[in-house]
């Protein structure tokens, strides 16, 4: 009943205001659009051979696995150490149906391979015919669609039209970071600039395919951009305070090394932009929703009670949001926190240490982004409810 009334509005709504949100809106849209002409990625150039990434992958079923004494150990050796060897037929490639032998201790000690297992071998044609294959990877791919195709099932249980747009607009977004973010930054682009121009476009895509093209969306999409500009420019400014390189993670590092173009700090940054997209897109659609909601209920209320009332639901909802981000970030961190507790370091040391920093920068200047959002989107879809109103 609400949508009914709600779209009824935004047809009606008066030429003033659109033309204030068009103002408003075009300048983004316009930059966006440069930034991926001006950025589009000509062709990656490194391969997975040249930074040392297994290659030649292959997928294969493991048929058995032994455990023999390792040679040259000595009689001793032998009765302590074990050395565990499998035995596969490869399933893909141009190996497919031939059966290879490879070391199942390497990389898999965790949780040991068992007959039956899917696993990823990569080979190296380089070593002598019967050691080419090693362990890379276990398949993961069965269960992963199977959850996917559960996730998809829910949202359009539940969402009908808006949960199939939404599930498109979930995929054009990751494609925009598949074939836009990532090869950009790749060819040595700015990662600030290049994720900045791809969660432009990602905010869009996502919102206006999700929610469609009405007044509260384009206000939400105003709140949003507006917070990424105010969290784009805190992160810059703290990353460089802090004297945060990127540099903390064994991937960085190996990027840093194989890619040597790549900015870490840049890339630490472009994180931060893309990370804070996800939890704004919700909270700015929320307060605009709420604005609508409580407009649609008592449409006599002026600018002043109705950024007042949907300002209060924005506080809870912000205050429910920073704690879960708080403890995402945290749970993700768990085991570096333990690792931390365990060498007896202070709570000071931990959180300062830059490897922790990095979360507590990340953690921070996303929640302060996300607290500017609610009063932003709130005010500007209240004012133009209103000017509608008294149009």
């Amino acid at each position: 009943m609400h949508h009914h009334h709600a779209d009824g509005l935004i047809h009606k709504s008066p030429p003033s205001v659109r033309r204030l949100l068009l103002a408003l809106l075009l300048p983004v849209a316009v930059l966006t659009v440069a930034g991926l002409v001006a950025l589009w990625p000509k062709g990656i150039s490194a391969t997975s051979e040249d930074i040392g990434l297994p290659s030649g992958l292959a997928r294969a079923t493991v048929a058995s696995v032994d455990s023999t004494a390792c040679p040259g150990g000595g009689e001793q050796q032998e009765r302590v150490v074990r050395c565990r060897q499998a035995t596969a037929r490869i399933t893909s490639g141009s190996d497919s149906g031939s059966v290879v032998r490879f070391d199942a201790a390497a990389g898999v000690s965790a949780l040991p391979l068992r007959e039956g297992n899917r696993v990823v071998l990569g080979k190296d044609p380089t070593s002598p015919p019967s050691e080419q294959y090693y362990f890379v990877d276990r398949q993961r791919g069965r269960p992963l669609l199977l959850l996917g195709l559960l996730f998809a099932a829910v949202v359009i249980a539940l969402g009908r039209k808006k949960g199939v747009s939404s599930l498109v607009g979930l995929a054009l977004s990751l494609g925009v970071l598949v074939v836009f973010v990532l090869p950009a930054i790749l060819e040595g682009k700015n990662p600030v600039i290049v994720a900045a121009v791809g969660a432009s476009t990602i905010m869009f895509v996502a919102l206006y395919m999700s929610h469609g093209f009405n007044l509260p969306t384009t206000t939400a999409v105003l709140g949003t951009i507006s917070s990424l500009w105010i969290t784009t420019g805190l992160a810059f400014a703290v990353v460089h305070l802090a004297h945060l390189s990127g540099a903390t993670s064994e991937e960085a590092i190996f990027v840093n090394i194989s890619v040597n173009q790549i900015n870490l700090q840049g890339l630490l940054l472009g994180g931060i932009v893309i990370g804070a997209l996800g939890v704004l897109d919700d909270v700015t659609i929320t307060q605009a929703s709420a604005v609508w909601e409580i407009h649609l209920a008592n449409p006599a209320l002026g600018f002043k009670d109705l950024y007042q009332s949907a300002l209060r639901i924005g506080r809870d909802h912000i205050a429910s949001t920073v704690n879960t981000l708080v403890l995402a970030y945290a749970g993700a961190s768990l085991p570096l926190l333990v690792l931390f507790t365990l060498a007896g370091s202070s709570l000071g040391t931990i959180l300062t240490g830059e490897i922790v920093a990095e979360e507590v920068v990340r953690t921070l200047v996303g929640s302060i982004g996300l607290v500017a959002s609610v009063p932003i989107t709130t005010g500007l879809t209240a004012f133009a409810l209103t000017r509608e109103g008294s149009s």
